[in-house]
């Protein structure tokens, strides 16, 4: 289906429990299927040594990420984002999955608010880009942006589901790419159209694997070996070639995250 092509999947948790017993096979599949690189984002203490393990049984195809998600921030919190002080010796290409998400609890979010702020400075602090998880809190993290309007804020907007609009409002806060999976792929999805109006050159690929699987697999585990049908249904809302996309999708994950 895609011969030569290389793609990479800038957000996959194929440490996930999701995966017990097959976690090297899940890579494995992804590389026969033409993903030459998978970026990991970082949730939290309790898998963060599993993405670790993984990450260094596959260097140079695996990039594990460093970063706090917004759904483990509790009573807790401080603890949790301290622990990753523990990890900064390590090779991290980004800090992230960071962000909000409103969707869940709204009970912590000005620790959410505050967790943020701290991880982009944090980001700045280690000259990396970021990976933000955004989920009914749109409007929270540009607020947050806009106070962080100093720093030189960079990433991905992961999962992206906004309007062309606010796609162009968050060009004016910083470097910002956004993050398509197999959302892209559902009946009705929003984000069909929306990505006619956005630059290839600002659209990365990913699978949020295990969650977001794309049709025709909806409904089971998600894996990153599915990136090569998220290219191609974005070839055919976008009216491109699906090698343009692989391509140029490629180039800007490496750019990004310096791989």
């Amino acid at each position: 289906m895609t011969g030569t092509m290389e793609f990479i999947d800038t957000h996959a948790h194929l440490y996930d429990e999701a995966f017990d017993g097959e976690y090297d096979l899940a890579v494995r599949r992804a590389v026969d299927a033409g993903v030459t690189g998978m970026i990991f984002p970082d949730i939290d203490s309790t898998s963060r040594e599993a993405m670790f393990a993984l990450a260094d049984r596959h260097e140079g195809t695996v990039f594990p990420c460093l970063g706090l998600h917004p759904t483990s921030i509790d009573a807790g919190w401080e603890k949790e984002l301290q622990a990753l002080e523990a990890y900064l010796d390590r090779k991290i290409y980004a800090v992230g999955e960071i962000g909000m998400d409103c969707y869940w609890s709204r009970e912590f979010i000005k620790e959410q608010q505050t967790a943020l702020r701290l991880q982009l400075e944090l980001a700045d602090r280690l000259s990396l880009p970021v990976i933000i998880h955004s989920r009914d809190s749109t409007e929270l993290i540009i607020n947050v942006l806009k106070e962080c309007r100093h720093l030189p804020l960079r990433g991905v907007f992961h999962a992206f589901s906004g309007s062309v609009e606010t796609f162009r409002e968050l060009q004016k806060l910083g470097d910002w790419y956004i993050g398509i999976g197999g959302v892209l792929t559902y009946k009705k999805a929003s984000i069909a159209e929306t990505v006619k109006e956005i630059p290839l050159e600002r659209i990365l690929l990913e699978t949020d694997s295990p969650y977001l699987t794309p049709v025709p697999h909806r409904g089971k585990r998600n894996e990153s070996s599915y990136i090569p049908i998220i290219a191609e249904r974005l070839a055919s809302a976008t009216g491109r070639d699906l090698e343009e996309v692989a391509s140029v999708t490629t180039e800007n994950a490496k750019k990004l995250f310096d791989i």
